[in-house]
């Protein structure tokens, strides 16, 4: 398949007519069918592959392949009636959900899929908040209108419910399910109907029949309204009955999306080739162009103040780079969005985040797995660079003498761990290599060890991530591991304020070692994590000894103190202590901020909290009261239900450690009908049984 990938001869287009686009969705609603037929149509490729064959083009690796889902992200460039796209293909499972979230943070513009027959899934919420979070204009496709149960109607209220946004359809279908055969497009009044060939390639465009014209005159005069609603001179015309011009229309929904008032929504059928072709439009006509959007912020690194750099290639260097691969080929590729100025091969560039100098060996044009060797990337480009030695995900990349640095990209902390052992004595070096590399490609994946049981300890965002794990190290680093049963990621934290001295004081003929302070604990909001404040006056405590204090304080909150867990959501204050001029020590201090917070968290009513999945069950009806009641029996709380065609989807929260292994007792319980979801939410206490539990297994 990869093959027949047609390399790009001209890439350089005008600014305008650039267009840097992800495609985002729950697992399974067809993003990666949806992405096939975008590079088919547009004469990327010359066949269209298939996920349950694994011949597609952005699934690359044997993992998506034998599984039929997407893992890493993917990019690749293509054309559109003059227009440049470069796409990314993300996962969809929650478990390299990180693979969404740096898509997005340099990403222009989305492309929502929704499955026609389930409307706004769990995940379906999450790379919709993402997208959000950083303000990425979005075009949406109701995908699967051929399915049994689709209907357009009720997605578009599934997301009026579960989203609130201001959608306006572009398009209506023409027929459902079995009977879907095209749409009406509600700017120009056609019937588009893929009746020329199986591929989708040909279809015929038509007057709207009688049967259509009712609903598409109502169709099309909402959508006028609501885009009207965004601008005042088309309101004054909407309100006066004056025509509008589709040309009128298309600038002020481009606006209303490009600011995110407005997300122009499609429907249609990958698998069955029906309906992308509009999408392609709307990619044109609605979603940014970096010109389009304003110029990139970041701030100085020396002063901190604000700076900002436009996206033109004249512009001084800005470039913040997302991902880092590892590849059998070439080594490392690190994946970089130009922001402004060129980058070019050879040359050297500055790393703001590591303040290091370093140099691009070569400049590569991604193409899935194919790359096209260039001279110089460009603004607005997403080029991947060889030779970066220190740079990793969220580092900036500038000219030295002009630095400014990007915001980095913030990941979610790990919720599932697993011990890992090498077979055998050769396997030992290679695993502590490999599993370097993964960490240094995925930000949500921790390696640690346990001096105490003298285990290497993986941990990541689900049991998934860390089998997809375990598999790549055999295949692809050929390093044979046993691992241990996955364990919760469990933290400790504080319930109420509470003081506490530490003192080390050490005599051993000439000088001694001497450090005495006293620091205060409260508790923080969950999710806020650490902090640390110097509230010490008069000199108490000379200020070239806070760090150390601090160091002390942080490693004994990493360890654990109650039950042997990282501490996270508390304040440390240190504001008292004694020195002595000659004996004092970085050492002596360091070793006074550990004891001094193993006293106060153990006076602050210590608790061990554990994580909370976000759980959607989809059951057949007839095994609700079944899968109802053991959920509840694990501890879960149950949110709410739907019925959808026979089957019933329940929305619960769930302690992590109630449902690992979960898969195989939703089959055994539904006759292997029944399918869950769960994503991260929240962290709440254990109950007091299991903290006695934890605490014996501790002391044990």
């Amino acid at each position: 398949m990869a093959d027949a990938i047609k390399l790009t001869k001209n890439r350089i287009v005008p600014m305008e007519k650039v267009r840097n686009i992800g495609i985002i969705a729950h697992i399974d609603a067809g993003k990666t069918t949806t992405t096939e037929r975008i590079l088919f149509y547009t004469g990327k490729i010359h066949k269209m592959g298939s996920i349950d064959e694994g011949t597609t083009t952005t699934d690359t690796m044997v993992q998506e392949r034998e599984r039929g889902i997407t893992i890493q992200s993917a990019c690749i460039t293509t054309f559109w009636k003059d227009h440049r796209f470069n796409i990314i293909d993300t996962p969809g499972h929650v478990d390299f959900t990180a693979e969404v979230e740096r898509s997005l943070r340099v990403l222009d513009g989305a492309i929502m899929v929704f499955d026609g027959n389930a409307g706004v899934q769990a995940q379906s919420e999450t790379v919709w908040r993402q997208a959000d979070k950083y303000g990425v204009p979005r075009i949406a496709f109701v995908n699967k209108m051929d399915k049994v149960g689709a209907s357009f109607d009720m997605t578009l209220k599934s997301i009026d419910d579960k989203l609130r946004a201001p959608v306006v359809p572009m398009v209506i279908p023409i027929g459902e399910e079995h009977a879907h055969v095209g749409v009406v497009d509600l700017m120009t009044m056609k019937m588009i109907i893929w009746d020329k060939d199986d591929q989708g390639i040909e279809f015929s465009v038509q007057d709207v029949t009688p049967e259509y014209l009712d609903k598409a005159k109502a169709a099309r005069a909402h959508m006028v309204e609501k885009i009207a609603g965004e601008d005042e001179v088309l309101m004054e015309k909407f309100l006066n009955d004056e025509e509008i011009s589709v040309a009128e229309l298309k600038a002020a929904l481009r606006k209303a999306t490009i600011a995110r008032k407005l997300f122009p929504i499609y429907c249609g059928s990958s698998w069955r080739n029906k309906g992308i072709q509009p999408v392609l439009d709307g990619i044109v006509d609605y979603l940014p162009s970096p010109l389009d959007l304003p110029p990139v912020e970041g701030y100085d690194p020396v002063t901190n103040e604000k700076m900002y750099r436009k996206p033109t290639n004249d512009e001084l260097l800005s470039a913040l780079l997302f991902k880092v691969q590892a590849d059998p080929h070439v080594g490392t590729l690190s994946y970089v969005r130009i922001y402004s100025g060129k980058l070019v091969a050879g040359s050297e560039v500055y790393n703001t985040t590591k303040q290091k100098n370093e140099r691009i060996g070569r400049l590569l044009l991604m193409h899935a797995d194919k790359r096209e060797g260039i001279e110089e990337g460009y603004a607005g480009e997403i080029v991947a660079c060889i030779g970066l030695k220190e740079s990793t995900t969220g580092d900036t990349l500038c000219n030295g003498n002009h630095p400014i640095s990007l915001s980095p990209i913030q990941f979610s902390d790990p919720v599932i761990s697993l011990s890992i052992e090498p077979v055998t004595t050769d396997d030992q070096e290679k695993m502590g290599q490999a599993l370097n590399r993964l960490a240094v490609e995925d930000p949500t994946f921790r390696v640690s060890y346990n001096h105490e049981t003298g285990q290497t300890i993986i941990a990541g965002m689900g049991e998934l991530y860390l089998d997809i794990v375990v598999d790549r190290l055999k295949r692809e680093f050929n390093v044979n591991v046993k691992t241990g049963a996955p364990q919760v990621a469990y933290k400790e934290t504080i319930t109420i304020n509470a003081e506490g001295e530490g003192k080390y004081i050490h005599q051993s003929g000439g000088h001694g070692q001497y450090g005495h302070c006293k620091i205060r604990v409260e508790p923080k909001n969950r999710g806020e994590g650490f902090e640390f404040v110097n509230a010490v006056k008069g000199g108490a405590i000379p200020a070239n000894f806070i760090p150390a204090i601090e160091k002390g304080v942080k490693e004994t909150l990493l360890k654990g103190i109650i039950a042997g867990y990282p501490c996270t959501d508390i304040k440390v204050t240190v504001y008292d202590g004694t020195y002595h001029e000659v004996d004092s020590s970085e050492m002596a201090f360091k070793l006074a901020g550990s004891y001094a917070i193993k006293d106060a968290f153990e006076a602050a009513r210590p608790i061990v909290i554990e994580p909370i999945m976000k759980f959607e069950v989809n059951t057949p009806s007839e095994f609700l009261g079944t899968v109802i009641g053991d959920l509840s029996s694990r501890r879960g709380q149950i949110i709410g239900t739907a019925d959808s065609l026979g089957f019933t989807i329940i929305n619960a929260f769930i302690p992590l450690e109630a449902v690992r292994g979960y898969a195989t007792v939703i089959r055994s319980l539904t006759q292997g009908r029944g399918s869950f979801y769960m994503e991260p939410s929240h962290y709440d206490p254990v109950p007091m049984q299991i903290q006695q539990e934890l605490l014996i297994k501790k002391t044990a």
